[in-house]
């Protein structure tokens, strides 16, 4: 069964021109009744034998509810365990312009940037399209919610796992399902730099985020082991490829880490560096992390920081922090929930609401 092919990895045209689906007309059926979260076994309106024959060439996978933790803001966090018994996290969050969702591509991550909690065990395996999507189905569900927008900077590098991610963007835009807008959608990288020329020419119009978090290679080398093969010109020029190739202006991330890359110097050399490249900058407050001695930036070094941007012409903004009381920077809810089991603190699985 785990060599099976999940059947949320196709599109509807895919699923139509399976061998297994005759007429080709259940496929549509099919495809609506999987974007509900329902089995073969629910899907009332397909033949007996059409699912039996499914189950046994392909599978409807369904994570399982390990830990659900809820914000005083809203935001919820999750903790879903696979179908092998690997963890991943997914956070909702609630905007103005409605639900949001932050997934993961990944179990774990291999990009070993030190203000991360998601790298600290190193990559696992990569996500399929069907866990990618689930974590938006099945949250879904469990809010009481229609999610509207997406944003792939949970665990993992989504372009480390590209194919996967690819596919899944196909699939979650696709009618009949959750049809989700790719200018609903960020993905953020960082910066896998022939990864993202070959994004581009899938031609989709997604938001990309690119996570930047230092105005120069020495700085982003000692914090982004990935800025030893992709150095900032390089993937500066990569993103104005991207630009030109969609049309769609990408945006830098900078996390604000307190005496590191928090500096006015650092701010002019940022604004310096990305001068007449119309950029959005969006700072990002670091979450603490027990295995990590740094500190997030104080706030008069945050406002300063995006003083020095802005009047340089740059557009900076500071994003909101949601989920500050639940763990809500990537990867901690995972490590905290393995370090649990590793001490015997085993806790009941299912809807652990804390």
């Amino acid at each position: 069964m785990e060599n099976l092919r999940g059947l949320k990895d196709f599109t509807p045209e895919e699923l139509a021109a399976l061998p297994e689906i005759t007429p080709a007309y259940r496929a549509g059926q099919i495809f609506t009744w999987l974007h509900r979260g329902a089995t073969l076994e629910e899907m009332t309106n397909i033949p007996k034998a059409l699912k039996q024959t499914l189950s046994e060439h392909y599978i409807v996978t369904k994570p399982e509810m390990v830990k659900r933790q809820i914000s005083q803001d809203g935001t919820r966090k999750y903790l879903w365990r696979l179908s092998d018994g690997n963890c991943v996290e997914t956070v909702l969050m609630f905007y103005k312009h409605g639900p949001s969702i932050c997934v993961s591509t990944q179990v774990g991550c291999r990009m070993g940037c030190v203000f991360c909690a998601s790298t600290k065990g190193g990559l696992v395996r990569n996500l399929t399209p069907s866990e990618i999507l689930d974590q938006i189905i099945f949250t879904g569900l469990d809010a009481g919610v229609r999610i509207s927008h997406i944003v792939l900077m949970g665990t993992g590098e989504p372009l480390d796992n590209y194919d996967n991610v690819v596919q899944f963007l196909k699939v979650v835009n696709a009618p009949g399902g959750l049809n989700i807008g790719h200018r609903h959608i960020s993905l953020s990288t960082s910066g896998l730099c022939d990864r993202i020329d070959r994004l581009a020419k899938e031609q989709m119009q997604i938001t990309l985020s690119v996570s930047l978090h230092a105005p120069n290679d020495t700085l982003r080398r000692q914090i982004m082991p990935v800025a030893n093969a992709w150095p900032i010109e390089t993937l500066l020029d990569t993103c104005n490829r991207y630009f030109k190739e969609t049309g769609r202006r990408v945006s830098y991330e900078y996390i604000m880490i307190r005496d590191v890359n928090d500096t006015p110097a650092c701010a002019r050399e940022l604004a310096d560096r990305l001068a007449g490249t119309g950029s959005h900058i969006n700072m990002i407050g670091l979450n603490n992390i027990e295995e990590s001695p740094l500190k997030p930036s104080r706030r008069e070094s945050v406002a300063a920081f995006q003083k020095i941007l802005q009047d340089r012409g740059l557009t900076a903004t500071v994003r909101r922090q949601l989920g500050f009381d639940i763990d809500a920077s990537c990867g901690q809810l995972r490590r905290k929930y393995q370090r649990e089991q590793q001490m015997g603190n085993n806790e009941p699985g299912g809807n652990g609401k804390t």
